[in-house]
């Protein structure tokens, strides 16, 4: 499962990260401009660092390298699951979907790094 792909492009894993992040872009958009350099920028920021965390450890060579970067993906994850939550909870979106597209990252993400410890 690890790495036989050519390009990272070509794994859903990251499709459905880069998806999850375009959405949250989306989604943050009409948030109170007061938020912008606070949850806005943070959501961002978290959730373009789950897809971006494992590009980086696609190309690293060693396993370990490896799933460094992809937990700090999975850490990136659990972020963005609390901004989610937040934002929620102050009225700015509603977050179900988003929470359930994250769900759905997280599990593939976790399979993924499942694969490469089995090192299949």
């Amino acid at each position: 499962m690890a790495d036989k792909s050519q390009s990272f492009r070509d794994l859903l894993v990251w499709q459905k990260a880069h998806a999850f992040t375009l959405a949250i872009c989306r989604c943050t958009e009409p948030f109170h401009k007061h938020e912008l350099f606070a949850l806005t920028s943070q959501l961002r920021r978290a959730a373009a660092s789950i897809p971006s965390n494992f590009v980086e450890g696609f190309r690293k060579r060693t396993k370990p390298d490896k799933l460094r970067f992809y937990n700090t993906a999975q850490a990136s994850a659990d972020e963005c699951l609390y901004q989610l939550i937040l934002a929620h909870d102050l009225g700015y979106a509603g977050t179900t979907t988003l929470q359930a597209n994250l769900e759905e990252v997280s599990r593939l993400l976790q399979g993924y790094i499942n694969g490469l410890e089995r090192g299949s």
